[in-house]
């Protein structure tokens, strides 16, 4: 990797709360959530994932899940083992939580740093998606969902290139552009896109339970007008639905057209604690892909 002007880095704003401080720790509990989960084979290229962004603790071990995948070399077709071929790019769609960042976000940054080292974002495909699409390019944000996929996909892969893109706005018409700007950039890559999302956040155990099993059936289903449907209403908390539409929107221009749920809970489920009041979130893992 060529040396990165240290002023040029978007340094890490949740190490040491949302995840350890420090490599050792890091790599530890990364590898631990990993080595915990059987790689579940799918039958086909693997294109996008989704994974949850709450604290380690509460949702570490749900993204393992998803991030399994990319165990083998990030095989082109599972059923050809011979054949390992690394992702070109990685591509990882975020919300927008707090300080408005306007519709499409990238870092100005040359780089995101974790514990685990820096991930070098991918200069060209920045600049071939804004040809595509509006883009602000940001020098400073604190967004924790983008930032906490990264030490997972760097345990993973090792050394990776990174279009890291952040939704400010909620509406869907803002995915479906989104999604099918990455495909016209995506076409000729061997890409992998991952979407941030948790599912509802309520303070209702049975009502988090009941609204996330209808939002993981529409997702498995990779009906785009069911799963529209789904998470449209203005009380639907899924707080990545946006970057989630995005990725399927890309992935399925690409050629997609499966998704398997590998997993999903919530925190009332990880903690224990499903008292009435009590707020809790829901957490999906699960891959798209191109099936046989």
């Amino acid at each position: 990797m060529n040396k990165i002007d240290p002023k040029n880095v978007r340094r890490a704003v949740i190490a040491g709360s949302w995840y350890p401080g420090t490599e050792e720790q890091l790599r530890k509990a990364v590898q631990g959530y990993l080595d915990n989960v059987e790689k579940e084979e799918l039958e086909g290229e693997l294109m996008g994932l989704i994974s949850p962004h709450a604290g380690y603790i509460y949702s570490g071990q749900v993204a393992a899940y998803a991030y399994k995948q990319l165990d083998g070399a990030s095989l082109r077709q599972p059923f050809d083992r011979a054949q390992d071929i690394a992702y070109d790019a990685v591509v990882v769609i975020s919300p927008v939580h707090r300080v408005p960042l306007g519709r499409f976000a990238v870092t100005s940054a040359a780089a995101y740093e974790t514990p685990l080292g820096m991930v070098k974002l991918d200069g060209e495909l920045v600049g071939a998606l804004e040809e595509k699409v509006r883009i602000n390019r940001v020098s400073h944000d604190g967004e924790h969902s983008l930032e906490i996929q990264l030490p997972f996909l760097q345990v993973a892969l090792g050394d990776f290139r990174l279009l890291p893109v952040m939704i400010g706005e909620s509406s869907f018409e803002a995915g479906e552009e989104l999604g099918t700007a990455l495909a016209e950039v995506l076409r000729d890559k061997k890409a992998l896109v991952v979407a941030s999302t948790d599912l509802h956040h309520i303070e209702n155990y049975d009502e988090v339970v009941r609204r996330d099993k209808v939002v993981v059936e529409a997702i498995a289903s990779f009906d785009m007008a069911r799963i529209k449907e789904v998470l449209s209403p203005w009380d639907c908390s899924v707080c990545g639905r946006i970057p989630v539409y995005a990725m399927l929107t890309a992935a399925r221009a690409l050629g997609a057209n499966k998704v398997g749920v590998l997993h999903h809970t919530n925190s009332g489920d990880v903690t224990g604690i499903r008292t009435p009041g009590q707020y809790v979130v829901g957490y999906l893992a699960a891959a798209v892909y191109r099936g046989q």
